[in-house]
């Protein structure tokens, strides 16, 4: 993406688009939003809109995916690591938390939102999160096989477990709450783990 400037230089178009649209739709939700609220909100025209993000709805895609895009990417670093299985998986299932919990407004109106996207579109993000759940469950295996977790409970029900409480964040996490991000993401690491223990 290029890192045009709009009238201010402070921070490239997409990025305004995208600050702008995720504060919106967090605030009065995405069928409440207007482009021309989202452009004037960003200090850009409905045409830089619409030559980085094409409509509404890629603002919508891309206010999940960037999140799915690093966590993906901090999940392939964990799981390539040279260390045990469960240092591998305890460092994974907390990361997941902690940067859910930064990117809270993008979870939450992920998941407010997600029926407004086309089939299409639905579908790509589907893919995306399939391949991370994936990469995360070959964790679980791992540890499975090798005889490091017990295979008591199938790898899917407990990523699905995991991911459960994940997706739960936004419903109950608050800054100001006596529970940080690291604390959260310690104590849903540690359930994790004690659920896989032999």
């Amino acid at each position: 993406m290029a890192r045009t400037t709009g009238g201010d230089g402070a921070s490239p178009v997409p990025q305004r688009l995208l600050a702008a649209a995720t504060r919106l739709f967090a605030e009065r939700g995405y069928d409440r939003t207007s482009v021309q609220e989202i452009v004037e909100a960003a200090g850009v025209t409905k045409g830089a809109l619409y030559h980085y993000f094409g409509s509404k709805e890629d603002l919508l895609q891309e206010v999940y995916a960037r999140v799915l895009r690093l966590q993906q990417e901090r999940l392939d670093a964990f799981a390539d690591a040279d260390a045990p299985v469960e240092r591998r998986l305890r460092e994974a299932a907390a990361d997941v938390v902690v940067t859910t919990i930064e990117n809270l407004d993008d979870a939450s109106i992920f998941f407010r939102s997600m029926h407004h996207l086309s089939p299409e579109k639905n579908k790509q993000v589907r893919m995306e999160r399939r391949r991370y759940h994936e990469r995360f469950r070959a964790l679980v295996e791992e540890g499975q096989r090798t005889g490091v977790f017990s295979t008591a409970t199938p790898s899917d029900l407990v990523v699905d477990y995991h991911f459960g409480s994940v997706h739960h964040l936004s419903t109950w996490y608050r800054p100001d709450g006596q529970l940080g991000p690291r604390e959260v993401a310690d104590h849903l690491a540690d359930l994790l783990l004690r659920a896989l223990r032999p």
